[in-house]
């Protein structure tokens, strides 16, 4: 038979566990984000790269006369790597602007070393305040867990040890809440930083191909044809490895960026927690 106390902590566990976030959240689905760079790519690689104006005579047959018909003439490799490119740029300003929003209107250190200093005068009310004038995620975690604080402190029900082990569960679940949105989109960067090179390398080997037919060809080797081959497999090279840099550099920018989040959230549950342990 359940005690009244093991009753008062099942229902203490069931309180919601953190406030939602205001703002910009993020994209949940990247494959729309990928569908519409491919569409644009598809615009840029046909209207854009293959204009006539880029090519002797007016025609995408003949050699091109500037670096956009050097482009287009990579291939129909062209639009799948800008389709990459544009991706990690499209994700990339998404993330920013989705982890401006989780860091809330000041630097997380001034928000942090404000909190702390507020729980070391037991002021929750004035930690709430600056919760509230914060905003973004750790604010979001720190007053879910100054709810249940006041919670159960009004419980004289549960035991100290009790009480302690429900802010750090509170703690840990607003957290758990929390996280997932901030991480979201980041493995497509993680896996477009080994792409964005693949498909380099694919456009790179099918110049190649054309390079050795125009050199295998009857009689003279083909000039044209040869200077057309070796600048497929010069653009898409030059194009997959801009992809692959600018994904790994975002990528660890933005786990950076995460972890300075993270660490910001466990000093401050931690100094809640030991501020309760403390005080009662």
């Amino acid at each position: 038979m359940e005690t009244k106390e093991s009753k008062a902590t099942a229902n203490v566990s069931k309180k919601p566990a953190a406030k939602k976030k205001t703002g910009f959240k993020g994209i949940k689905s990247a494959g729309i984000v990928i569908l519409i760079c491919f569409a644009l790519a598809l615009i840029i690689y046909n209207f854009i790269l293959g204009a006539p104006s880029h090519f002797q005579g007016g025609n995408s047959d003949n050699q091109p006369i500037d670096l956009a018909g050097t482009v287009y003439k990579g291939g129909v490799i062209v639009p799948l790597i800008h389709t990459c490119l544009l991706t990690v740029i499209s994700l990339s300003i998404e993330r920013w602007l989705a982890l401006k929003t989780a860091f809330g209107k000041t630097s997380l250190y001034k928000f942090v070393q404000a909190t702390r200093a507020a729980l070391a005068k037991n002021d929750l009310a004035e930690v709430q305040k600056i919760c509230d004038n914060q905003g973004g995620t750790v604010a979001n975690v720190v007053s879910a867990t100054l709810a249940k604080f006041k919670e159960v402190d009004a419980d004289n029900a549960l035991t100290k040890e009790q009480k302690v082990l429900a802010i750090q569960k509170e703690l840990d679940e607003a957290t758990a809440l929390e996280m997932p949105s901030l991480q979201q989109n980041l493995p497509v960067l993680a896996v477009l930083t080994t792409l964005g090179v693949l498909f380099g390398l694919m456009g790179t080997v099918f110049g190649m191909i054309r390079s050795f037919q125009a050199l295998a060809a009857g009689g003279g080797a083909d000039s044209a044809a040869l200077s057309q081959g070796i600048s497929e497999a010069l653009v898409n090279t030059f194009f997959g490895i801009v992809t692959s840099a600018l994904a790994v550099i975002t990528y660890n920018y933005f786990t950076n960026k995460i972890d300075q989040l993270t660490y910001s959230l466990d000093e401050v549950g931690f100094t809640i927690v030991q501020t309760f342990s403390a005080t009662h």
